[in-house]
């Protein structure tokens, strides 16, 4: 899978864009607590990992996977959820959370890849392809002509 690829898995830009029509003027803040306690919620993660401590792993990965899903980052969401899950079993078993292992080591860079798309996203000084369908627009602001 190319660079290209895994970037478009990465955000359902469909959602991003419904999140940012609802949340308006309040989007930027809220993207910025994401990326604050999304980044703590990867360090819990990753610490509950190394101590074995499945408990610990749940709720900062239902946290992440709620505020992912939120912003339309789905490979984040369902890797947080993947987390969780393994992680609420473990619980239920008391077992370690090895079996989370995998999924706790891809979760920063997912993480991380993530929020450089959404930042792109939301910068305004970033230069965007026109979207599908849109002519893009000329220097004096009229539309492209046939």
């Amino acid at each position: 899978m190319t660079v290209a690829e895994t970037d478009d898995a990465l955000i359902d830009w469909t959602i991003f864009a419904e999140a940012r029509a609802e949340l308006g003027a309040n989007f930027v803040r809220i993207l910025g607590y994401f990326r604050e306690d999304g980044a703590k919620s990867v360090a819990r993660i990753e610490e509950a990992m190394r101590a074995g401590d499945a408990t610990a792993m749940v709720l900062p990965a239902h946290t992440l996977k709620g505020e992912s899903t939120q912003f339309g980052a789905e490979l984040l969401g369902t890797l947080a959820e993947t987390i969780e899950v393994i992680a609420r079993g473990c619980v239920e078993t008391h077992d370690a959370p090895e079996q989370a292992l995998e999924h706790v080591v891809n979760l920063r860079p997912v993480f991380q890849r993530t929020l450089e798309l959404l930042e792109r996203e939301t910068n305004p000084l970033v230069e965007r392809r026109p979207a599908f369908g849109r002519r893009p627009l000329l220097a004096g602001g009229g539309f492209e002509r046939d």
